[in-house]
């Protein structure tokens, strides 16, 4: 999804689409059914496959009818947009990859004017820093500032002696990182402190005060509850960092499953009735890190909650494997729960980067839709595709189904090829489109399957132009991925 090039619009008058002679037909029929309330003109370009054409190419031969607000390209043209927009002197935007798309993208189109917003932090920990070299630490604070985190959390290891810490958060507040030291240790506060550290985590009874030599300072603290106390024990806490005059969050302390995961939630919203102007901060960690489960659910359910409590700030780490990218998803769902809450709407149909496993519809072609491009094709390359029930390979001669996607070695068998790139190919291909039908994923020909943000690029055009077709014909002709 791209902004416009030229100037943004929210509604438009007039659309120029522009594709290849193949795609045509399904572009038509994507358009009659979508019935947009804009003018449209389809610019059908002298290609048989509008992936393969270039920005620079379309600015070449394009002519834009007067009265054009938005001219959209394929999704999967390579180049500029501006090529196009400065030559043609109207907005011009790369659409979706696969024009099944077309109808979603523009019903996106509003959201994407002003989608991206957020008011909850990522406080993200690297733990144990005490047995990581300065280069590792460096490194962590580097992946967690480029996924999307606002402070980095030095996470002291309780027993384990730090002399190095003040080195290390200076280091880091030096590399213009915002950091936060997670330790109860006095000594170890006041060491971060002094070093540049702006938060701590945590205080309650047992170490306040080392809070008061923050009296007048930016340096806020996180009040927990007391150990094996419940809500009452934070006003005292809460009453001396007022007459301190220091800057804190509360945070009741989120249970795992099993030990009171509900009774947590239930706190935070009493904090919330409570001291109704407090900031608070959940360490989402505590359910990521110990729940056998994808973690993008159950962080953008958790940033839900946050966002409508009034919860500013978050913990959270990726230690164990399934919660890799625990950040980045955090970084996704503060934006889409924030949309949501914002606009009183529901977390759907803006955003789709959290549905990694499942995809949110999957897109598909009749049979009756597959023999009419048949009917267009004069070239022998194969042509793939994938629905719910299986899996149709097709060129000018063959039109060969499967509905066991796990059969795909005897689906194989009947395309009679034996040259062994070609081969190579195809069986990738087929092995990915096997995927896609037991997942219920949308496959498009040598485009990679939707993985939400963890989706890899596509593979590149040179593998089309050299692996599609068979090792006799003329090398690039009669190119078989449809837009």
């Amino acid at each position: 999804m791209t902004e416009p090039v030229g100037r943004p619009a929210v509604e438009w008058r007039r659309v120029l689409f522009v594709t290849g002679r193949l795609a045509e037909p399904a572009l038509r029929r994507a358009l009659a059914e979508m019935a947009p309330d804009f003018t449209y003109d389809v610019a059908v370009m002298g290609i048989t496959v509008a992936a393969l054409m270039t920005t620079d190419w379309i600015a070449q031969r394009l002519t834009v009818p007067p009265d054009t607000d938005l001219v959209l390209i394929p999704g999967l043209c390579e180049g500029d947009p501006h090529a196009i927009a400065d030559r043609a002197g109207v907005a011009v935007e790369k659409g979706p990859k696969d024009l099944r798309e077309i109808a979603s993208y523009f019903g996106r189109a509003a959201a994407r004017q002003d989608y991206g917003a957020w008011d909850i932090e990522i406080v993200a920990e690297i733990n144990n820093v005490p047995r990581l070299s300065p280069d590792a630490v460096r490194a962590r604070a580097e992946y967690f500032r480029a996924s999307g985190a606002d402070v980095i959390d030095v996470g002291c290891t309780p027993g384990l002696a730090f002399p190095a810490l003040g080195d290390v958060v200076g280091g880091l507040v030096a590399a213009g990182l915002r950091v936060s030291v997670d330790t109860f240790d006095e000594a170890e506060i006041r060491t971060a402190v002094a070093a540049g550290a702006e938060l701590v985590l945590s205080v309650n009874g047992s170490n306040l005060d080392a809070a008061r030599d923050l009296a007048g300072t930016a340096t806020r603290v996180v009040a927990v509850p007391d150990l094996g106390g419940g809500l009452d024990t934070l006003d005292p806490i809460l009453e001396k960092l007022e007459q301190w005059r220091v800057g804190y969050l509360v945070d009741p302390i989120l249970e795992p499953i099993g030990f009171g995961f509900m009774a947590s939630l239930e706190r935070y919203a009493e904090v919330r009735r409570r001291y109704p102007a407090a900031p608070m901060l959940m360490g989402i960690g505590n359910l990521t890190e110990l729940t056998a489960a994808d973690s993008t659910g159950v962080n953008a359910l958790l940033i839900a909650i946050c966002e409508e409590l009034g919860v500013r700030a978050v913990l959270t780490t990726e230690v164990i494997p399934w919660a890799r990218g625990a950040v980045r998803e955090v970084d996704i769902a503060r934006r889409l729960m924030h949309y949501a809450v914002m606009r009183h709407t529901i977390p759907k149909g803006v955003d789709d980067r959290l549905v990694t496993v499942k995809d949110p519809a999957m897109l598909t072609f009749t049979e009756d839709e597959l023999r009419a491009l048949q009917a267009q094709i004069t070239d022998p390359n194969f042509r793939i595709f994938a629905d719910r029930e299986g899996i149709t390979v097709l060129n000018g001669e063959r039109f060969v189904r499967s509905t066991d996607p796990a059969r795909i070695a005897e689906l194989f068998a009947e395309l009679d090829v034996t040259e062994p790139r070609h081969a190579f190919y195809l069986g990738r291909e087929l092995a990915r489109a096997s995927l896609a039908v037991t997942l219920g994923k949308t496959y498009r020909q040598e485009g990679a399957l939707s993985w939400g943000y963890l989706t890899p690029p596509d593979d590149p055009v040179a593998d089309h132009v050299t692996l599609t077709g068979r090792s006799k014909r003329t090398p690039g002709a009669g190119l078989d991925r449809d837009r």
